[in-house]
């Protein structure tokens, strides 16, 4: 039963690879593939149609988009401001998050060679500075003087000009607000 299914598949097989390249004639090939090229035939023996044009392809690239570049692009703007305050991308911790807006100078301390303000927040907190320290994004305590804190803030513009600006946090006496 197996070898009768066997023979209805080649059966089957074979008529209808005839029926798709037609009856084959098997003649003898020789065996120089070059004569074979030159009559148009193939090693099988079957007739090929010769191609005598001798066209070359060629790709014209102007006037042609680039097929490579990918579809969306950054334009770069010509009315980009050089003179614009360029943020630099640092993680803000410690006395960086919070503007010197936002503090208010209550007292300085002056003790042998170092020197304290103390500040607090809105909330009441009560934080100590000390010259160098980092205070809002741009800001560095300079100088802390008996009446006054100095915070320098370093900025840079797109064109890497550096642009200073001295805060100064006064020191309020008493009754004075």
């Amino acid at each position: 039963m197996k070898t009768q299914i066997n023979i209805r598949h080649l059966t089957f097989t074979f008529s209808f690879l005839l029926v798709l390249c037609g009856p084959l004639s098997l003649q003898a090939v020789p065996e120089n593939n070059e004569t074979n090229q030159a009559i148009g035939q193939d090693p099988l023996g079957l007739s090929l149609p010769i191609d005598n044009s001798s066209t070359v392809f060629s790709y014209q690239l102007e006037g042609r988009p680039d097929p490579f570049s990918p579809f969306i692009t950054e334009k770069a703007t010509s009315s980009t401001n050089m003179d614009e305050i360029v943020d630099n991308e640092e993680t803000l911790s410690g006395m960086q998050l919070f503007e010197p807006s936002q503090l208010k100078l209550v007292a300085i301390v002056f003790e042998d060679s170092a020197e304290l303000a103390m500040v607090e927040d809105a909330a009441g907190q009560g934080y100590a500075l000390r010259p160098g320290m980092k205070i809002g994004r741009k800001g560095i305590i300079t100088t802390i003087d008996p009446n006054q804190v100095i915070i320098e803030e370093t900025s840079v513009t797109r064109s890497g000009k550096k642009l200073t600006n001295n805060i100064v946090m006064l020191l309020k006496k008493k009754g004075e607000e």
